[in-house]
Formats: structure tokens, C-alpha cells, sequence
């Protein structure tokens, strides 16, 4: 017997969404791939040859993207740019968030934090060039994303409280600046990586290979808590 008139109107709308559910999940899928692949593509192209030297048409052929979608997703070419940069921050102030800091000593959670800023540096080396573009654009479109204050108050937050138990149990200074702390561990990863080659030729070393890699890392590591501990050494 066939169903009721009433009820097959009544299931009919439901039909009809379960019906579209899958296409409309994975077009939504497809718009997410797309958006990482542009992003990934403008993130090389704009570290490369800077915000004036990058091209949209570049960036579109390299994501295998329509040129269209890329101004549907993003707009223009500075508001790509400004996706980015906030990506950029965004990715390595996560990686941070990951290092669960406060779940460790105060040496100890230094430590995890100086070697996860040297290998962001390393292993992302478009990101010092993508942020020496920012810097000769004099950082006029940093000012710019609203977001940026709300990414880094936690980590100068979360430094604090490391100098704070490491002062309390009588291990660190407490007259130490969170914020020119990181900015020296930040400068200790960020040179080096971002001046390898320049620095390889002067001093006849390579200093992209593994060990000369893991002798930086280290000096990074004990020259920062030499500075923070009460006695240097220990």
C-alpha cells in the first residue's frame, strides 16, 4: 500500500535536504581546500618578491585556482596579503598555545618554548621573509588586522608567569621584561635562519647542516636561561 498523500508531503522537504546535505558538504569542503591552497600560494609568493613584486595572477596559478575565486575569497590583492600575515601569526602563536607551558618548571618550560621559536624559524623559512616584507612596508598592514593585539597578549601573559614561578622558587630574576625577553628569543632563531647563507660564506661554515643546527639550538637555549637564572650556569 502506498503511503498516505499528507505524509509524503510532509517527508518530502526532508527528502529533499538529506538529498542536497552531501553536495552542499562538500562544496563547502572544496571552498576550504581552495582557500588553503591560495593562502599556501600567496604565502610563497609574497615572502619571495614582497607585496609589490607579487602578483595575483602568480598566486592563482600556482594554487591551481581560478583567478576569480581568488578575489571571491580573499577581495583584492591587500586583503590577501593582510590573510596571511594573520595566518602567519596565527599558525605560529598555536604552535605556542601547543607547548602547554604551564604544565612544566620554569627551566623547563623556557627551554620548550626558546626550541619551538628556533624550529618555527627553521622549518618555515618563508616567515622571516614574509615578515621582512611587513617590516619595509613599515608595517602598515599589520596595523591594520584587529585581531593582531588579541594573538600576543597571551604569550607575553604566559612568559610572565614563567618568570613569576621561576622568581618564586628562587631560580629566575624577576626584573626581566616578557616582552624583551621573547623579543631576544625571537632574534636568537630569526637571525640565524633568516642570515644562513650570508653567514655560511664569512665564516666558511655551513650552517644549515644538522649539527651546526643543533649546536644553535643550544647555545639559544642556554644563553637565555644564563640571562634569566639568578646563577648563571646552573
Amino acid at each position: 500500500m502506498s503511503e498516505p498523500f499528507s505524509s509524503a508531503m510532509a517527508e518530502a522537504p526532508k527528502r529533499k535536504a538529506e538529498a542536497n546535505k552531501p553536495e552542499a558538504t562538500t562544496r563547502k569542503r572544496n571552498s576550504a581546500k581552495t582557500k588553503a591552497s591560495i593562502l599556501a600560494a600567496a604565502r610563497v609568493e609574497f615572502a619571495d618578491r614582497g607585496f609589490e613584486g607579487a602578483r595575483v595572477d602568480a598566486i592563482a596559478e600556482r594554487a591551481e585556482a581560478n583567478k576569480r575565486l581568488l578575489y571571491h575569497y580573499f577581495g583584492n590583492k591587500e586583503d590577501l596579503y593582510r590573510a596571511v600575515l594573520l595566518d602567519a601569526y596565527q599558525e605560529i602563536r598555536q604552535g605556542e598555545r601547543a607547548l602547554s607551558l604551564d604544565q612544566y618548571d620554569p627551566v623547563q618550560a623556557m627551554d620548550r618554548l626558546v626550541r619551538f621559536t628556533f624550529r618555527h624559524f627553521l622549518a618555515n623559512p618563508w616567515f622571516p621573509r614574509l615578515l621582512g616584507t611587513e617590516n619595509i612596508e613599515n608595517a602598515r598592514f599589520l596595523k591594520t588586522l584587529p585581531d593582531i593585539k588579541a594573538l600576543h597578549s597571551p604569550l607575553v601573559g604566559q612568559i610572565a608567569a614563567i618568570i613569576e614561578r621561576g622568581a618564586a622558587s628562587g631560580i629566575f630574576r624577576r626584573d626581566v621584561d616578557p616582552v624583551q625577553l621573547y623579543i631576544s628569543v625571537a632574534a636568537l632563531g630569526f637571525f640565524y635562519v633568516s642570515n644562513t647563507a650570508t653567514l655560511s660564506v664569512i665564516f666558511e661554515r655551513d650552517l644549515s647542516s644538522v649539527g651546526m643546527v643543533q649546536e644553535r639550538e643550544a647555545h639559544a637555549v642556554q644563553m637565555v636561561l644564563d640571562f634569566l637564572r639568578t646563577k648563571p650556569g646552573l
